[in-house]
């Protein structure tokens, strides 16, 4: 059965344990999900939330399905039809349980057309591909789980948005802003080369895609932003009935998008979790260690996780009980789910929330 877990893996985004942890509570009782309460006529279950998810990146309008897979399927379907769409040998990616991109978009019914090389795609390959295969789109796929580097080469944004055909760029992650305006502070390190959603629609790009359980912090959702036009189009294909969110994950979205404009990244568990301070977890492991038997206060090492920033790794801290412990601690009354290295039993303390604390003492006491 479904139930909550403490994760001490030091994964941010663990897709086993639901990604994004979510800070949300509804209330029992009915939502005006479909009624407009000014007119008291059926209204669109799209219209609030979308308004808001526009706002906060600088969209003319956006469309909520249930995940970026569908996301990508729809704006392909609404789009492409039976037209070639131009994607990147090198962005061809296969994610999470074996769904690859050349399958989604054959369900779409677009048409694949491969442009350049697995490690070198320019301009010219796209522009092309245009002139002599009746391409109607050009796609960009970020290389979220996997990198390429040595002697590489990839067309921005801005570059695709000179081809004359419309740029859907599917940025997977779903970082809203470069620039952060919701932490105190400047933008962590670790997010200088990851694509934000604001700046790729301001580079160029008519839609944008992305994931709602990344780093946007929110519940699984697939969110699709950008020309007003083509976001309407989406709305009225078949397949957005079929892919449409209901009533629970729309307001939970409304909650995690209402701290994003308030710039109240804090109350996102996500990011409270991801920058909170290597001083303040080694004093929450040394005073762990402490408490437990056997246990010792450790540096570790965090990771976003989710199919996310592959090269990433942050400082973090932790404690290590000798032996293998995953077993008991995951069929705990409260399962606790760590990780083994050396033959110890890791718990990493920067994706355990503080309340937490007191539970894993107590089991790892017993």
């Amino acid at each position: 059965m479904l139930m909550p877990v403490i994760n001490a893996t030091g994964v941010l985004l663990h897709t086993n344990l639901g990604r994004a942890p979510l800070a949300h509570h509804q209330d029992d009782g009915y939502l005006n999900l479909e009624l407009d309460l000014a007119t008291g006529k059926r209204g669109s279950r799209q219209a609030a939330v979308g308004e808001q998810v526009a706002a906060a990146v600088g969209a003319e309008a956006a469309l909520i399905v249930n995940n970026c897979a569908a996301a990508v399927m729809l704006a392909l379907a609404a789009l492409a039809g039976d037209v070639g769409v131009a994607v990147s040998r090198s962005e061809l990616v296969e994610i999470g349980g074996g769904f690859r991109v050349p399958d989604v978009m054959a369900q779409s019914g677009a048409r694949l057309v491969e442009v350049g090389t697995t490690n070198r795609t320019r301009l010219a390959d796209f522009q092309r591909a245009i002139d002599n295969d009746d391409v109607g789109l050009a796609l960009h796929v970020h290389q979220s789980n996997y990198k390429i580097v040595g002697f590489t080469e990839s067309v921005s944004i801005a570059e695709m948005a000179t081809l004359g055909v419309p740029v859907l760029a599917d940025i997977g992650s779903g970082l809203l802003d470069a620039a952060c305006p919701w932490l105190d502070g400047p933008p962590p390190a670790w997010l200088a080369d990851e694509p934000a959603v604001r700046q790729t629609l301001d580079a160029g790009a008519d839609l944008v895609m992305f994931s709602g359980d990344k780093l946007m912090g929110g519940p699984q959702a697939g969110i699709i932003v950008g020309d007003a036009e083509l976001v309407a189009r989406c709305a009225k294909h078949p397949l957005a009935r079929a892919l449409r969110p209901g009533g629970l994950v729309l307001n939970s979205l409304q909650t995690t998008i209402g701290h994003y404009l308030r710039r109240d990244g804090d109350s996102i568990p996500f990011w409270r979790a991801a920058t909170t301070s290597l001083p303040y977890l080694k004093r929450r492991a040394e005073a762990m260690a402490e408490a437990i038997p056997g246990a010792k206060a450790i540096d570790t090492e965090a990771v976003p996780g989710g199919g996310t920033l592959p090269t990433v790794s942050f400082p973090s801290a932790g404690i290590r009980v000798q032996g293998d412990h995953l077993d008991t601690l995951r069929n705990n009354d409260q399962p606790i789910v760590g990780r083994v290295e050396d033959g110890s039993t890791v718990l990493d303390l920067r994706t355990v929330d503080p309340d937490d604390d007191a539970t894993i003492i107590a089991t790892l006491t017993q």
